[in-house]
């Protein structure tokens, strides 16, 4: 499809290309990748498994919840496909069942855009303190953690605000460095690790209370266990969505979004099963090991690696962190901005704004990197901010795929030349499945589930009492009866 065929498409859908249209598909491939970031989420977040029930969250947890991801991933591509606009969930979820819903998607996919972008670089800080600060001898304090997650924030939102080239550029580059340093790391482990007890994946033991370092309270349900352990994948295995977010800036974007959605969700699915199988079989003492919480990724790093590799392997992973948080600006920034286009966000004007000479949504980049920062002042609960964060996102994935779901080939007949046929309907519903069963997990931490309740308390009131007289949503247009 060649740019002009892109942009008379999004002219159907009511929109004028306004963004720089730069973006190949590999590129498009690499912001949904580099968003995912296994060395992210996946290690900054093992001890939300392993603290659970042990190597069991890995060999059974991690790919179940990952079919989940899968069928999400497939039905958000046959959407995708259809309307490849940079509004994504929110548009679609306006076409497919009208301006309250597309309103609330919007709501959902925003504060999950904002609360992971704090997650990521919280925990880019909290990875380098725990990884390199023992060899450097630094120590942290919440001062100066405010201090670098800001520097890191703000450098990230000026890469953005100079353009999708330079972006894309350092996005393409992230997605070879998540492969290459995720090889080396498993290599690395497999030849430096004392065993190699696969049966170590399979087995479920209870690492609740002081066993797992005090992660998760204390209890004697191994299921109950076993369910908070897959907030590990859940967690990980988020952010696909920037892939649409980026729609308006890909070249062959009904084709190339859908793809790299799925394929972004089934190589970190796979790239990162072996990789967290890969740590498990390396630590030295299972029990010893659990016993150290958060800290169990580095524990086992420095046990069996020789320091200068712990610190080569430290630094690739703190660099695709970083890279991670940077394609999540961008991600995020497009989504205001497609919001914003609409009016539907105080400000409206200012942050719909593009800039003439770099063709980027200038306002709507600081505005993310600014609201992240505030939100990091909450990071002594990650655990709670991963929890509210991936119900957040989940749940602006599958309000749009469940309206469609209900809208396919009654009011929704025609389809992009992505088109999964009749499977459409089996992955809807499984990824609706999934979250139902996300949200249930997810609300069992009383802080997150008081959040969750404020926002759609808060939400609520915003659309009845404002909101649903004065938001008049995106152009319907693009539906063929």
């Amino acid at each position: 499809m060649s740019q002009h065929d892109d942009e008379a498409h999004l002219e159907s859908l009511g929109y004028t290309q306004e963004l720089s249209r730069r973006m190949s598909a590999f590129s498009n491939f690499a912001m949904a990748f580099s968003v995912i970031c296994i060395l992210a989420g996946g290690l900054t977040s093992l001890h939300l498994g392993l603290s659970a029930v042990g190597g069991g969250a890995i060999g059974y947890g991690w790919p179940f919840s990952c079919l989940f991801s899968v069928c999400t991933a497939l039905a958000m591509g046959q959407v995708a496909s259809a309307f490849p606009t940079a509004g994504g969930l929110y548009h679609w979820a306006s076409i497919l069942g009208g301006r309250a819903w597309g309103w609330l998607t919007a709501w959902f996919n925003l504060a999950g855009l904002i609360t992971v972008l704090s997650a990521i670089n919280v925990g880019i800080y909290t990875f380098a303190v725990g990884s390199l600060g023992p060899i450097l001898g630094f120590h942290s304090d919440p001062q100066t953690q405010m201090i670098v997650v800001l520097l890191i924030t703000l450098s990230q939102a000026l890469l953005n605000h100079l353009g999708i080239r330079i972006t894309s550029f350092l996005i393409d580059i992230s997605g070879y460095l998540i492969m290459a340093v995720t090889i080396v790391l498993v290599a690395a482990l497999l030849v430096y690790a004392p065993t190699h007890d696969l049966g170590r994946l399979f087995t479920i033991h209870n690492f609740s209370g002081p066993a797992g370092g005090g992660v998760w309270p204390q209890t004697e349900s191994i299921l109950f266990l076993f369910l908070l352990g897959l907030q590990l994948p859940a967690y990980t295995i988020t952010g696909f969505d920037a892939s649409a977010h980026t729609a308006e800036e890909t070249r062959g974007a009904s084709v190339a979004v859908p793809k790299a959605i799925v394929f972004a969700v089934i190589s970190s699915s796979i790239f990162g099963w072996v990789m967290l199988a890969a740590i498990v079989m390396a630590i030295p003492d299972m029990a010893e090991g659990i016993g150290h919480g958060d800290k169990v990724f580095f524990y086992t790093m420095g046990s069996v690696l020789p320091q200068w590799l712990c610190a080569l392997l430290y630094l690739g992973c703190g660099l695709a962190q970083y890279l991670c948080g940077l394609a999540t600006v961008t991600s995020s920034s497009r989504m205001v901005y497609a919001f914003a286009r609409d009016g539907g966000l105080p400000l409206s004007s200012k942050l719909r704004q593009v800039s003439n000479r770099y063709l980027t949504p200038v306002n709507a980049i600081w505005m993310v990197a600014l609201l992240s920062v505030g939100f990091a002042s909450f990071s002594k609960v990650y655990a709670t901010i991963a929890v509210v964060c991936t119900i957040f996102l989940y749940i602006s994935y599958v309000l749009p795929i469940a309206l469609g779901l209900f809208a396919y080939r009654r009011s929704w007949n025609k389809m992009g030349p992505w088109d999964l046929g009749g499977f459409f309907r089996l992955a809807a519903a499984l990824s609706v499945v999934g979250c139902s069963g996300l949200i249930y997990i997810g609300v069992q931490d009383p802080l997150a589930l008081k959040v969750i309740g404020y926002f759609l308390a808060t939400t609520g009131l915003i659309w009845f009492g404002l909101e649903r007289r004065r938001f008049q949503g995106p152009p319907l247009v693009g539906m063929e009866k």
